[in-house]
Order: C-alpha cells, then sequence, then structure tokens
C-alpha cells in the first residue's frame, strides 16, 4: 500500500532577523570604529579665513571679458602664454586660473589650445569653500 503524506510547505526564512542583526552590527561599529585617530589636544590647525586669495607665480589668469593674464601681463593669446612661460619653466603641468565669471565654453578653449600646443597636463585652480 502506497501512503500518500501531504506536501508541507517550506518554512519562511527569517529575513527580518538578519536584517536586524545586520543592522545592529553597523550601529555598533560605527559607534566603537573611528576612521582616524583624533588629534592631539595640543596640536592648533592652521586658520585660513584670513588668507588673501592669490593665483600661484607661473598660473595663466583668465578674466571674466576672457583676456588671458601672466604675471600680471595682458596677453594677446595662448601662444603668447606659451612662448613666454617656456622661458621660465617647462609646459609640463600648466595652472589655469579662471573668474568666477568667466563661460566654460571659453575655459575649454584654452584648455584646448594648451593642450594643442604641447602641455601635458592642464590644472585649473579654484577656491575651495569652507562651511
Amino acid at each position: 500500500m502506497i501512503r500518500l503524506t501531504p506536501k508541507t510547505k517550506p518554512g519562511r526564512e527569517p529575513t527580518i532577523a538578519l536584517i536586524n542583526v545586520v543592522f545592529l552590527m553597523l550601529v555598533f561599529f560605527m559607534i566603537a570604529g573611528t576612521l582616524a585617530p583624533p588629534l592631539g589636544q595640543s596640536v592648533q590647525l592652521v586658520r585660513t579665513a584670513d588668507l588673501e586669495g592669490r593665483e600661484p607665480p607661473d598660473a595663466l589668469v583668465i578674466r571674466a571679458d576672457g583676456v588671458l593674464e601672466y604675471r600680471g601681463a595682458e596677453l594677446t593669446d595662448v601662444a603668447a602664454y606659451v612662448e613666454r612661460a617656456s622661458i621660465d619653466l617647462p609646459l609640463d603641468a600648466v595652472r589655469l586660473v579662471p573668474d568666477r565669471a568667466l563661460p566654460a565654453v571659453r575655459l575649454k578653449q584654452v584648455s584646448d589650445a594648451l593642450r594643442a600646443l604641447g602641455a601635458n597636463r592642464v590644472f585649473v585652480v579654484t577656491e575651495r569653500g569652507l562651511p
């Protein structure tokens, strides 16, 4: 005689319990661990709020109207900068200091022109805002 047994449904997996355990572990490690050791009490950080902002001495400045300046002198185009700056330093890394109101299109044009004239890397110097 063959005996038929009713199929039993498999039990539900305890996913809620697993989520709770993972959450509690996360909270524990956030409280117990630190990413970096705290500074010593005798260390005081430099205060930069009162410093005057100036461009690096070898940077190419682009004013809001698109005019280029290098060391206080106006330049006619990017080629004039390359000609003048190559006397003082190699054209390996060029630093651009754009005015805040400068259109991005003009910044891209100057950057592309510098790369076409041999600049390996072009950095845009910006101001970092602190809360």
